[in-house]
């Protein structure tokens, strides 16, 4: 329950990454503004303060695509929606690079935390509240936003950035199946108490971010537990990944592309037993990334690995 550029355009690309926005942002956008107190003496505060909320929201989502791709990963779509926006990040399958890329997000928020801390002062010292009124309550309303923004997302229930650090701390001791489903555990705790929270308010932005949380923490359960079925597959510990050092499965998890029959890619190792089509690359059915069949490791062990918990990524060459 994620938005996606179905049914949104686009606003502009910076640093390769394209900028969308969904059309429901604009009905939503009215609602709020329209029933808004009156805090300003112009209703064109209403709505800059409205617009400097997601640009706030922006500034986050392109922390986390920085981050992703400073530790070698991809992210070129941010899509803003009514519940704020989401950078689509594609981080190595590594516990520290999920972490730096997920952190990243709410970082952002703690850097702004001093300049408005600073324009405050400046409002104090100038007397901004009698000289520019309409600017001090501006001023006042993006601070408690970022202040808000940033302990909301900081909250250990998943999907939010809180959540997912959570899950990629959990990573190091617990592996990568078994921490997400303490996460998304805990992601269904905090949507069901929203869920009350939504109840005893009557409040229907409540019961659509209780939506929110339980969708997305219903999919992330289901592939932990898909990671843990891969996880009991049997290894070729002789061969490990060039990028996320996993060892690969045996077994038929590869479709050829000349006569799409399944084999498996590192028994010839890269020659298709049925139709004799040579790969020169494989996708790893750990971390997505395709390499050169030649540059996976021989460590010289026979041994089979069983204990790998690693997804198989959705590939046009991996079978599972």
């Amino acid at each position: 329950m994620t938005p996606t550029r179905q049914g949104s355009f686009r606003l502009f690309r910076l640093a390769g990454i394209d900028v969308h926005l969904h059309w429901s942002w604009f009905l939503v956008a009215f609602y709020q503004i329209s029933t808004r107190p009156d805090s300003y003496s112009s209703p064109g505060w209403k709505i800059l303060e409205y617009l400097a909320l997601f640009v706030i929201v922006l500034m986050h989502e392109f922390g986390h695509a920085l981050a992703c791709r400073q530790v070698g990963g991809s992210s070129d779509q941010i899509v803003l929606w009514p519940l704020g926006g989401v950078a689509y990040v594609n981080a190595p399958q590594r516990p520290g690079a999920t972490l730096w890329s997920i952190a990243a997000g709410p970082l952002v928020n703690v850097a702004l935390v001093p300049v408005f801390l600073g324009l405050w002062w400046l409002d104090r010292a100038n007397n901004w509240a009698h000289q520019l009124p309409d600017f001090h309550v501006f001023l006042r309303s993006l601070m408690m936003i970022n202040t808000v923004l940033l302990i909301f997302n900081l909250l250990p229930v998943y999907p939010l950035d809180g959540g997912q650090i959570l899950r990629s701390l959990l990573w190091y001791p617990l592996g990568k199946a078994r921490s997400l489903q303490v996460a998304t555990g805990i992601g269904f705790l905090g949507g069901a108490t929203l869920v009350a929270l939504a109840v005893w308010e009557q409040s229907i932005w409540f019961g659509v971010m209780a939506a929110f949380l339980l969708m997305n923490c219903w999919g992330a359960f289901k592939h932990s537990r898909a990671l843990l079925k891969v996880a009991r597959l049997q290894r070729r510990s002789e061969c490990r990944c060039p990028e996320c050092r996993s060892s690969p499965p045996v077994g038929t998890y590869w479709g050829c592309g000349q006569c799409g029959k399944g084999f498996d890619m590192f028994e010839g190792p890269g020659v298709c037993p049925h139709c004799g089509a040579v790969h020169e690359k494989v996708t790893c059915v750990d971390c997505g990334c395709r390499t050169p069949v030649a540059s996976w490791a021989r460590t010289g062990e026979s041994r089979p690995l069983t204990q790998v918990e690693v997804p198989a990524p959705a590939s046009c060459d991996v079978r599972t």
